[in-house]
């Protein structure tokens, strides 16, 4: 069927969205993998730099984002930014599978829900998308927590007093050796309760966005006239920083306390209340927000490049 035929009644900004169910999964999944581990690989050093300053104590705590960089390359150089990055891209893979099933699954059953009440285009896209980000990352906490509790305490070893590991399997048996396997999970409610609402409010934020984006361009309702591919990752580039703004701002705090917990000694379990109050002790309100920039950078630089490759890489594996 002739491509003009089929999309000249459908607006034109959604002409760019791509429907799950017509997609090739093994070339997502496949594709898809190489070009996420691409963006990980540029974007891994400043979650070593925000990870560092939310665990720092005594004078490294004076350092900002800038200092904290320097000093990694000073003492460990290019490698130290890369701490961990092993037992990351591990477990990269099936986090993203299960990630990206959950969300577009979600997404689909969302928008059909949230039909019947007719609400705004805006305001569907940011339940069906928030929805769909709650989901996602929900599903996907089984297999990212051990694997996060194990790279944040390859991210501070020897840093702030932190112990020193060999590797990813060292950090995992010493954690096996004293908890249990339970300890790998040390953290799990608080980073259900940072990434599933992080991903709601990102994906919520990104979704409605780009709406109004649309709409202020005039595409909203313009049907038959498809927007420029310049035009397209432009309106997703904007949407991601705005949504990683609003999300970095909301969810700083509590995954401020969640890497704390999780980069303590085997030996020293304190409660997340206590995590608090030492933390409020130690710096006053504004300690929870220690690594803002950095986390607002990340989650703007990930959130901006995955949905480019991923809105790009639905395109092109879609079966017209």
């Amino acid at each position: 069927m002739d491509t003009t035929t089929r999309t000249s009644k459908i607006p034109s900004f959604q002409q760019t969205e791509i429907n799950w169910d017509n997609l090739d999964k093994t070339k997502l999944y496949v594709v898809g993998a190489g070009m996420f581990s691409g963006v990980t690989v540029a974007l891994y050093p400043v979650s070593v730099v925000k990870t560092r300053l939310q665990v720092a104590s005594g004078e490294a705590m004076k350092r900002n984002a800038m200092a904290t960089f320097k000093n990694i390359l000073k003492v460990d150089g290019v490698p130290g930014l890369y701490r961990g990055f092993a037992t990351v891209i591990t477990g990269a893979v099936p986090t993203r599978i299960i990630f990206l099933t959950a969300l577009e699954t979600t997404k689909a059953a969302s928008l059909k829900l949230v039909e019947p009440f007719k609400l705004s285009e805006p305001v569907q896209a940011a339940i069906a998308n928030g929805l769909a980000g709650l989901s996602a990352s929900t599903c996907s906490q089984a297999v990212f927590v051990p694997i996060d509790v194990v790279s944040q305490k390859l991210m501070v070893g020897g840093y702030s007093g932190h112990a020193k590991y060999k590797g990813g399997i060292d950090v995992a048996r010493s954690i096996i050796k004293s908890e249990g396997v339970r300890g790998l999970y040390r953290g799990f409610g608080l980073s259900v309760m940072t990434y599933a609402p992080s991903s709601a409010v990102w994906w919520a934020s990104y979704g409605s966005s780009q709406r109004i984006i649309w709409s202020a361009l005039g595409h909203l309702n313009d049907e038959g006239n498809a927007p420029s591919q310049l035009k397209i990752a432009g309106v997703q580039a904007t949407g991601g920083i705005i949504a990683g703004a609003v999300t970095s701002f909301v969810t700083t705090p509590i995954d401020t306390i969640k890497t704390r917990l999780q980069v303590m000694d085997n030996q020293n379990k304190p409660k997340t209340s206590e995590v608090v109050k030492k933390l409020i002790a130690e710096e006053g309100w504004k300690g929870f927000y220690r690594g803002l920039g950095p986390r607002f950078f990340s989650s703007s630089a990930w959130g901006t490049s995955m949905i480019v490759c991923y809105e790009y890489l639905s395109m092109f594996i879609a079966p017209y």
